[in-house]
């Protein structure tokens, strides 16, 4: 995957790439960036005491890396059935994990527009988003969901809440959340309630934030910072991602001055550089909860 480097988007064009691959003959899909690589599985050891899910270690490179066997995540089914598998590379919150897939298929570029909310009906489900493509659908997993129930807990965040001290005057303000995933958004509004910050208003993706501004700013003009301080938002989102949504924030004459935090788990030192092209205020890896709040007080408090 190193040699894909080149071919990823710049930041905020409304495109993205995915990598679809193939597990008990469903196909799925990953945001590419959040694939650092893909190897063959050759080598296992069994971990005592673990859950069904984790398939054991492998070195990848020298480097001890899990494997997340993800056929019986999605399937409760063991995969690694044959010497073909594959094994997908991420990080997320700093952490390097591997999922074993069947088959790998290869690369799409679309537009964020191209991935539809899953029903309501199914949105607790680990599907984020569907993707219509050549008479097949294509499920957009949600990676960091699976990561996070193979931890205690999401990043140790509730550890994160203890350092973190109760402000009454964070009361007054008034933050909008862009987040698809329900685990976030609850963890989010639990961090932020225990430290002071109780005006908040959330969105599921990048597209119903932007009409909420939008609409606001007519009504409103410049008056729209008497109701909105600061915007939090995720990057990889169905409909409108967070790139494209703090670049459209950041070329409107009005919302310009709208502090936006980019809050997200593909905050890397590699993939810093796209939130600064598209002109947010800062960046925040998800596991620092505690660092995101004063975060949010250097950008709000001081106007208050």
């Amino acid at each position: 995957m190193k040699d894909q480097a080149g071919i990823l988007l710049e930041s905020g064009t409304g495109e993205v790439e995915v990598l679809e691959f193939v597990v008990a003959n469903k196909h799925y899909a990953i945001n590419v960036i959040k694939t650092k690589e893909i190897f063959q599985v050759d080598n296992i050891t069994k971990l005592p005491n673990i859950s069904a899910a984790i398939a054991g270690m492998t070195l990848v490179r020298g480097k001890t890396i899990t494997l997340i066997d993800l056929k019986y995540v999605l399937e409760k089914e063991k995969g690694l059935s044959n010497e073909k598998n594959r094994a997908l590379l991420c990080e997320f919150n700093k952490t390097e994990v591997a999922f074993v897939v069947d088959r790998v298929i290869g690369i799409h570029r679309i537009g964020w527009n191209q991935i539809e909310k899953p029903d309501e009906i199914v949105s607790d489900s680990l599907v984020i988003g569907n993707i219509v493509m050549d008479g097949k659908i294509l499920m957009l997993l949600d990676f960091e969901k699976i990561f996070m129930d193979m931890r205690s807990s999401y990043g140790g965040y509730e550890e994160g809440i203890e350092k973190i001290e109760y402000n009454k005057a964070r009361s007054a303000v008034r933050l909008l959340l862009a987040d698809d995933s329900t685990t976030i958004r609850t963890m989010l509004k639990d961090v932020l309630t225990e430290s002071g910050y109780t005006n908040l208003t959330f969105f599921n993706d990048g597209e119903e934030t932007f009409n909420y501004l939008r609409n606001q700013t007519k009504e409103k003009g410049k008056e729209i910072f008497k109701y909105v301080d600061a915007l939090i938002t995720d990057i990889e989102m169905p409909q409108m991602d967070g790139h494209t949504l703090t670049r459209k924030i950041k070329e409107d004459p009005i919302l310009r001055d709208l502090p936006v935090i980019i809050f997200s788990s593909l905050i890397t030192d590699d993939l810093h550089h796209k939130g600064e092209s598209v002109g947010a205020e800062a960046q925040m890896s998800k596991p620092d909860i505690d660092q995101l709040v004063d975060l949010i007080d250097k950008y709000t408090l001081k106007k208050k």
